[in-house]
């Protein structure tokens, strides 16, 4: 269980919360702290802040939370029927095929808890503003973050739906419905906030962690910019480049020594993460990734408190793609025989095939099948929550997000480079598998594209060599799986649109956008539902 004070509060914050809508606007979330009772220095920052950052652990790790957005929609990760359940009413189809409804709630899951933050910002600024929270010295770093965090949440938004409302005021007598403004005001709301607050954010990594500091800011700003084509149709890799150089050079952070340090139950100390959603199995719940994922059998291999779930798995043809020697296979799933610690009995063995999702054509995938999600490494003992902090940002990313923008401005030598350091911890074991070259990075893709026939067989296969970028694709994939890039990924390499997976074929109209939840529509008529819905 982790002491860090952070915790705590954003524990304590988060049950105090409740999940909000951009059309409730009155929530009172900071009304119990009174200035005559209070008056706050640069050590109470977490407990101004806490409340903010609550609403992320749901989105990030909660059940068909942001997570699952992500990855079920992409190409490595599947939730397919098996012996004990999980057809759900088919949205785990659904989202693997893309014929989502408007009342999927894995998008209004992420739409809903994205407002409650910045609900919750908004209100906490109003107080600031109107002086009932009085900051003295330290009001402009705290306005700061605050107004990163409420970006962060429009970040999300802007990323999955597109056209939202911007509302930065908190006025309970103010009962007009927000407007909806298009992708391109929310992309420049949240790329002009960010730059605005930068002179304003601490440079210190070690004390903010778990909360945006000056570094995180630049991450997310980068992140944006890589894929500011696919927001608003214009190419910002130069600025990507920047922020990334920024981070580089500021030598705040580095990569950890061992790939599996990054995502272990102790990870607040590792020196990669630049920004992470924090978990406690006790104090600050929600990462339950080890429970639906591991079959009810693997209680016994870690000795857990709690019997898992069993339903995602990996997609067997992103695991073909892997080269045995990568280290980050073995790191990030879970696969063959796994045993019972005390008798060395084996209790299961996950293999790499899956007949099918199941649900309408009878399919039932067995217990076993489907490497599993390991890469949060799941201690002896667990309990039905982890310890394990979710890297939303972090140095690699900012290596990587670097190297995509040089290959796409002509310098494919140089996005070589700097994937060749990411490389480096995964093939210790043969330096030589570790360099890569501009050339390389050049060439499509080695996923086998193409339906998956029950037999394993691909059929209608499209292949991926014929994907720009493709090699450098692969590259992402292999070091960011499991930690909810993918569908982003997909998208700017355009893949999620045109190519085939598993039981997953393209859809027409776009499903790059997902839909704004029908129920909001009904609450708020200004909103208009995005295109192809």
């Amino acid at each position: 269980m982790k002491t860090k004070i952070l915790y705590i509060l954003i524990a304590a914050f988060g049950c105090a919360g409740t999940l909000s809508s951009c059309t409730k606007l009155d929530e009172e979330v900071y009304s119990e702290v009174l200035p005559s009772k209070f008056t706050p220095t640069e050590k109470d920052l977490p407990t101004i802040l806490a409340p903010t950052y609550a609403s992320l652990r749901t989105v990030m790790c909660g059940w068909q939370g942001y997570f699952d957005l992500q990855e079920e929609a992409a190409d490595c990760i599947i939730t397919p029927v098996r012996p004990n359940g999980w057809d759900d009413a088919g949205t785990y189809r659904r989202m693997h095929q893309h014929t989502w409804t408007t009342q999927e709630w894995q998008p209004y899951n992420t739409w809903i808890n994205a407002f409650a933050t910045i609900t919750k910002t908004n209100t906490i600024l109003s107080q600031i503003d109107a002086g009932t929270l009085q900051l003295g010295d330290i009001k402009a770093g705290v306005v700061a973050e605050l107004r990163a965090v409420r970006a962060f949440g429009y970040y999300l938004l802007l990323d999955n739906h597109g056209n939202v409302p911007i509302i930065t005021k908190v006025d309970p007598d103010d009962k007009t419905l927000p407007k909806q403004n298009t992708r391109a005001e929310v992309y420049a709301f949240v790329v002009k906030e960010l730059n605005e607050i930068m002179p304003s954010l601490s440079e210190d990594a070690k004390t903010t962690y778990g909360r945006l500091n000056k570094w995180g800011v630049k991450a997310l700003l980068a992140k944006i910019y890589l894929n500011s084509e696919v927001y608003v149709g214009t190419a910002e890799y130069a600025k990507c480049i920047k922020e990334a150089n920024d981070i580089i050079a500021s030598g705040k952070y580095r990569l950890d020594n061992n790939y599996s340090d990054v995502f272990t139950y102790t990870n607040q100390n590792s020196a990669e993460i630049i920004f992470a959603i924090p978990y406690d199995e006790i104090y600050g719940v929600g990462n339950q990734i080890h429970m639906k994922t591991l079959d009810p059998l693997s209680q016994g291999v870690y000795q857990m408190t709690a019997q898992p779930w069993g339903g995602n798995c990996a997609v067997p043809q992103f695991i073909n793609t892997y080269d045995p020697e990568d280290s980050r296979l073995k790191d990030s799933w879970i696969q063959g025989p796994q045993s019972n610690p005390l008798t060395g009995q084996v209790l299961i063995s996950y293999v790499n095939s899956v007949p099918g999702m199941g649900g309408l054509d009878g399919i039932v995938a067995p217990s076993n099948a489907g490497f599993r999600i390991g890469k949060f490494v799941i201690k002896q003992k667990a309990t039905n929550n982890l310890d394990n902090d979710f890297p939303f940002l972090r140095y690699g990313d900012v290596l990587m997000m670097k190297a995509e923008a040089l290959l796409r401005t002509g310098d494919p030598d140089g996005a070589a480079t700097l994937v060749t350091q990411i490389r480096q911890r995964a093939f210790k074991s043969n330096a030589s598998k570790a360099m890569v070259s501009g050339a390389d990075l050049l060439k499509g893709s080695v996923y086998q594209y193409g339906l998956q026939a029950p037999d394993g067989t691909i059929s209608a296969s499209n292949g991926g060599a014929d994907i720009k970028y493709g090699r450098f694709l692969d590259e992402l994939g292999w070091e960011f799986a499991a930690e909810a890039h993918r569908r982003q990924d997909l998208i700017r390499f355009g893949i999620y649109e045109t190519k085939q997976w598993f039981n997953h074929s393209p859809k027409s109209p776009t499903r790059s956008l997902f839909p704004i939840p029908q129920d909001e529509i009904a609450k708020n008529p200004n909103l208009k539902q995005n295109p192809g819905y």
